[in-house]
């Protein structure tokens, strides 16, 4: 298996972990002010999450793909990211 592959696998159940902690925390606060602070961290951690899978699944495929392919991958990558990121 692709050492790419692995790697994200591994920063999503990280993630989804963090996603389901977060839920238990909620729920034991049992305050919306408090369960908003910590909806509020997740907010700060999703895209980094998804920064950083994107980031490894491209150097993953930097060796397979022409620059030009590359570049219009990077480029859709960039409207992801701006689009998920823009208030």
């Amino acid at each position: 298996m692709d050492k790419s592959v692995i790697g994200m696998a591994i920063l999503r159940i990280m993630s989804g972990c963090l996603e389901l902690t977060a839920a238990l925390v909620m729920l034991r606060l049992g305050e919306v002010q408090k369960a908003l602070v910590v909806n509020s961290l997740l907010a700060v951690v999703g895209p980094f999450v998804l920064f950083s899978t994107t980031a490894i699944g491209l150097v993953g495929l930097a060796e397979r793909m022409s620059p030009e392919k590359f570049a219009w991958v990077g480029l859709g990558v960039v409207c992801l990211l701006v689009g998920v990121l823009k208030k």
